[in-house]
């Protein structure tokens, strides 16, 4: 199915494993130019080579790190234009007692 998503952009966050991995891949067998977030840079590595195409790149980045995540996005942008599509796809807080939860 063609869903005139050709060249344009996409920030997958979440995207080295399940639905946020697929969802990757989806979009660049659409022709989308993918950028892939996570914590980990080896699985961001190996969710890379696994894109249809080679236009895609990939951020280090933790949603339980404000302002570092902040810093990255706005490094990135500076150097990029912007996305055309958003998938926010983190995970939930971090398990532990409620009364530690900030």
């Amino acid at each position: 199915m063609e869903l005139g998503l050709k060249n344009k952009t996409a920030l997958v966050c979440g995207s080295t494993q399940g639905i946020g991995k697929a969802t990757a891949i989806a979009l660049a067998k659409e022709g989308v130019r993918v950028t892939l977030m996570a914590r980990n840079e080896d699985r961001l590595k190996e969710v890379l080579q696994e894109l249809p195409g080679n236009d895609h790149d990939y951020l280090v980045a933790d949603f339980f790190e404000p302002a570092k995540l902040q810093k990255t996005i706005s490094e990135y942008l500076s150097d990029n234009t912007g996305f055309h599509i958003l998938i926010n796809n983190t995970g939930g807080p971090r398990s532990g007692l409620i009364k530690d939860a900030s």
